[in-house]
């Protein structure tokens, strides 16, 4: 590899490494701005085959950082997830690429192919994984969570990506019509993005709900089989739930919190029971069901203030090759590792919202609270407050749960709703309609914790619009391809009328 090869590697690895170091643990969310800046200067005069390598390498570099945790699963895990991860980055590069050779570049292109890509991988294959956004970076700045409200982490996507780009039209090479050009996209996305943010709408309050999360898993490994015998996971929890002395109105027992369902373990069911009609309160527990046709179920399960059974709500986005394990019968002979997911899981098919203390309250599991557009449906359809149940105790004491706290801090945003993030052994934590973060524990941590949710009421417009910067980038890819074709077709005439008008003159040459 020569000596440019190896700088364009480099700094395309520099983007990689900067847009991680914005994420957490790291959390250095202003370098977001400035972190593709070496990728793109290092594509400038690439074709789509080498801007595809280059993207490549940055997207190896970013994912393999901020999706380390898989490690804990082995390299038969994070290899393949990273790589495949970072094949979306190598489409963005061949795209744009592609429209390159073509005559047509522009900042604003690129951010509408790459908010395709993202849209893309949190969809297919395998129902997606949407945990790599750039706009994540963002979760503690209150412009970038205002902008979420619009037109949802992907628009912040969207500008953050128009701007690197612009900065990169800024300093390779210093041509002053392009600098000019960049210098006004720059002053642009400021007054857009001013403007909007004073004018959207915004939710109102429709009451208030008194929280206890119960945190119960302070073991930073697999329980003994000791301490499974002596039912440590919901003892655990029970005990704590006597700690509680302000009146609640509603108590969780987060994600794997149970060790059997309740709905047929009479201990469980007493004890739970018992937490109800002592706080007078609604309990929202968590287990582990079987399924009629073998499978199991993630089950989110609610017992009113009087001890009666009020309703349960089943996971329905299941975590590939953690949850369920697609082409199992290919894979079993070669992936040992497998054996870990002894059954499948078996997705729910209803939503998960109840009425508790008067207020409707929707209720999503885990992995599903990363996903926008699973979580927008149930404020459109009338939730004011959205409570995560999440277990991230296989990820011990990496950079997983601050992340996923971080996204749920874009979910509240997008929604203008309230998210109680209740974890079983950290991070859990009240975050407000705009994103903030109000009262956090430490990662496995024996504790609860108890504050005041507002309830809001009313949507923003990404609840009311959805993910509209999807199809506006479609729209500006898809006019970008238009102009193409309707420059070829003009070449093409012009080729043939050229030919038509040489062939004529050389038939009139002849007759002379």
């Amino acid at each position: 590899m020569n000596r440019s090869r190896l700088r364009r590697a480099g700094l395309a690895a520099a983007s990689g490494a900067l847009l991680a170091l914005a994420r957490p643990p790291f959390d250095l969310g202003f370098l977001a701005l400035v972190a593709l800046v070496p990728l793109f200067v290092a594509w400038r005069d690439s074709g789509p085959r080498g801007r595809a390598a280059l993207a490549f390498a940055a997207g190896v570099v970013y994912y393999g950082i901020v999706v380390s945790w898989a490690w804990y699963f082995g390299a038969i895990a994070i290899v393949p997830l990273v790589a495949a991860l970072a094949v979306y980055w190598a489409a963005v590069g061949a795209a744009v690429g592609w429209f390159a050779r073509r005559g047509m570049r522009a900042p604003w292109l690129t951010a509408a192919v790459w908010v395709l890509a993202e849209a893309a991988v949190a969809r297919f294959p395998l129902e997606g994984f949407s945990w790599g956004e750039v706009g994540y970076a963002l979760h503690d700045v209150a412009i970038a969570r205002d902008l979420a409200s619009i037109g949802g982490v992907l628009l912040v996507s969207f500008l953050v990506v128009a701007w690197n780009g612009l900065l990169a039209d800024l300093v390779i090479p210093p041509q002053p019509a392009l600098a000019l050009r960049a210098a006004s996209g720059l002053l642009v996305i400021v007054m857009v993005t001013g403007a909007v943010v004073v004018a959207r709408p915004q939710p109102i309050p429709a009451g208030t709900l008194r929280v206890a999360i119960l945190q119960g898993n302070d073991k930073n490994r697999d329980l003994t089989e000791a301490e499974e015998a002596a039912r440590y996971l919901p003892r655990s929890h029970f005990e704590l739930a006597e700690e509680v002395t302000d009146p609640v109105d509603l108590i969780i027992l987060p994600e794997s919190s149970l060790d059997e369902d309740p709905r047929t373990d009479d201990e469980l069911e007493r004890g739970l029971q018992k937490i109800a009609t002592d706080h007078d309160a609604w309990v929202l527990a968590n287990a582990v069901a079987d399924a009629p046709d073998g499978r199991a179920i993630n089950l989110n399960i609610l017992y009113g203030p009087d001890g009666e059974l009020q309703g349960t709500y089943a996971k329905r986005h299941l975590v590939p090759y953690g949850e369920r394990v697609p082409f199992r019968d290919v894979l079993d002979d070669f992936i040992g590792a497998l054996d870990r997911i002894p059954r499948d899981f078996a997705p729910g098919d209803e939503t998960g919202r109840f009425d508790i203390a008067g207020l409707d309250v929707a209720t999503v599991i885990c992995f599903e609270s990363a996903f926008g557009y699973e979580v927008r449906p149930l404020v459109r359809d009338g939730a004011e407050v959205i409570v995560v149940s999440t277990n991230n105790r296989s990820y011990r004491r990496s950079a997983n749960s601050a992340q996923h706290l971080a996204i749920g801090q874009m979910r509240a945003a997008e929604t203008g709703r309230p998210v109680v993030q209740a974890a079983i052994s950290g991070i859990s934590a009240y975050i407000d309609a705009s994103g903030r973060i109000h009262g956090e524990t430490e990662l496995f941590e024996r504790t609860r914790l108890q504050g005041d949710v507002t309830a809001m009421r009313g949507t923003t417009l990404y609840v009311r619009f959805g993910d509209w910067i999807v199809w506006a980038s479609l729209g500006i890819v898809v006019a970008c391809i238009a102009v193409y074709l309707r420059r070829r077709r003009r070449r093409s005439v012009d080729s043939s009328g050229h030919a038509e008008a040489v062939s004529a003159h050389s038939a009139t040459g002849d007759r002379a």
